[in-house]
Order: C-alpha cells, then sequence, then structure tokens
C-alpha cells in the first residue's frame, strides 16, 4: 500500500515535468521585432559610416527569420539578438564617426579664430 501511496503522490510532479519538456522553446517573436527595429534604426546613418557592421546585422536578422520559418526557435533567438547588437554597434559607430568630423571641424574654426587673432 506504501508504494500506491509514493506513486499518487509522484504521478503530478511527473506529469508537470513532463508537460514542460513538450512545451519546448517559445517562439521568439519579440526578440525578432526588436532586431528588425534595430537593424531599421540604423540603415539610415549607420549605411554609410559602418556599412560592414550594418551588413552584419542584416545577414544574421535574415538568418534569424530563416530559422524562424524552419522552427528553429534557439537559433533564432541567438541571432536575431545578435542582430540588435550589431546594429546598435553600427548606430553607434556611425554616431562616434560623426561626433569625430565635428570635432575636427571645430578645432579648425579655433584655429583659424587664433591666426586671425595674431594677425591683429
Amino acid at each position: 500500500m506504501t508504494n500506491l501511496n509514493w506513486i499518487y503522490k509522484g504521478l503530478p510532479a511527473f506529469a508537470v515535468m513532463l508537460l514542460a519538456a513538450c512545451a519546448g522553446t517559445p517562439p521568439p517573436k519579440e526578440e525578432l521585432a526588436v532586431s528588425r527595429a534595430a537593424v531599421e534604426r540604423a540603415t539610415g546613418p549607420a549605411s554609410a559610416d559602418s556599412p560592414v557592421t550594418l551588413a552584419a546585422a542584416r545577414d544574421k536578422l535574415n538568418r534569424a527569420n530563416v530559422a524562424y520559418a524552419n522552427k528553429e526557435y534557439d537559433l533564432a533567438r541567438q541571432l536575431a539578438e545578435q542582430a540588435t547588437a550589431d546594429a546598435t554597434l553600427a548606430e553607434a559607430q556611425s554616431r562616434s564617426m560623426r561626433s569625430e568630423k565635428a570635432l575636427v571641424e571645430v578645432r579648425e574654426g579655433i584655429r583659424q579664430l587664433r591666426d586671425e587673432l595674431t594677425r591683429k
């Protein structure tokens, strides 16, 4: 009789574990949406300043979409997250390059002002 009590007590826990194992990985819909938005946001300014990094982001997003279509959700999630990171990096590189150009222009303006002041 004690053996049956153990079975009755363990059966619900086993059923929960079995259902959890069958649930699998949920589709990474949010990750793909975030990745698409990040790539679109970076496309404008970064396309000229950081084309290689932006191309990598686009490639990973395309591969994530293929993995999603093939129901390889873990791979799709991983690639989508990498695409988001690459797009964010491309955007930051673009901002950095624009800031560097602006700094060079400001320094040149300061140099020209100093030259005018020394001539007077």
